[in-house]
């Protein structure tokens, strides 16, 4: 009998990459994002194996109303993989705009703990299921416009290892993946639309792809039921860590 996975944020880069690899590896996928038409079109690549369901994970209703709608073959989720996010600007923190951080905040944290929480119940009642929450290594090392961005991501990778020490007993598996530069469509968000600016930022370089991040979130569902993988950091080959910033004073 194949699992089902639960993957947010499905409509696009690392949420469409994850669902179309489980779904051609046999799983039954529930794809849920807020664009529909999206969602359509990748259900016609996966009649069998796909169930798609518009959502917006910060809405606890819409969340309710989901779960209460899926068929009887998909109400056991065994993997929930927390995938919608989204980063917005690259200003200093004085110049920034709140809007962008409060839907950062409502986003990138609000509806990760809410999926988990709604799902949780069912896996630990099993003694079996697992989260894997897409976090970044924005939530590792601080960068000048990172402010709001980084510090969501550093909430899932706390909020993961704290889940794992609640989890301790349950058979329930918890992952964070952090993803260092990948070419999707994550500047063309942060930059709202701006494509020229979006574009620079993967200029003369070779970036991870939404297929890699899939396949390392494929990697760690797949193994054994004793096997946890705590986190998984990548980066492309060629992105590393940069020197310590120090502002000298002249003169």
């Amino acid at each position: 009998m194949s699992k089902t996975v639960l993957v947010t944020g499905a409509s696009s880069g690392f949420g469409l990459a994850t669902a179309k690899e489980f779904a051609a590896k046999g799983y039954k996928v529930i794809a849920a994002a807020r664009r529909k038409d999206r969602l359509q079109l990748l259900q016609t690549e996966f009649p069998q194996q796909i169930f798609v369901l518009p959502l917006d994970v910060t809405s606890e209703t819409q969340i309710d109303q989901m779960l209460g709608a899926l068929p009887e073959d998909f109400t056991q989720v065994d993997i929930l993989i927390n995938n919608a996010g989204l980063a917005l600007g690259l200003s200093p923190a004085h110049e920034a705009e709140l809007e962008d951080w409060h839907q950062m905040v409502d986003t990138n944290i609000k509806g990760l703990y809410l999926m988990t929480r709604k799902l949780l119940p069912q896996m630990v009642e099993r003694q079996s299921g697992h989260i894997i929450n897409i976090g970044s290594i924005a939530g590792n090392y601080a960068y000048p416009g990172g402010n709001a961005y980084g510090a969501t991501k550093a909430f899932v990778k706390q909020f993961s290892r704290n889940l794992r020490a609640d989890l301790l007993g349950t058979n329930v598996r918890v992952t964070n993946i952090e993803p260092g530069l990948a070419e999707t469509e994550f500047s063309l968000v942060r930059f709202h639309g701006d494509k020229d600016k979006a574009d620079k930022v993967y200029q003369n370089t070779q970036a991870l792809t939404a297929e890699d991040i899939a396949n390392a979130v494929l990697w760690a569902a797949q193994q054994p039921a004793h096997v946890n993988i705590n986190s998984i950091e990548l980066m492309p080959t060629s992105q590393a860590w940069a020197a310590l910033a120090i502002d000298k004073v002249q003169g």
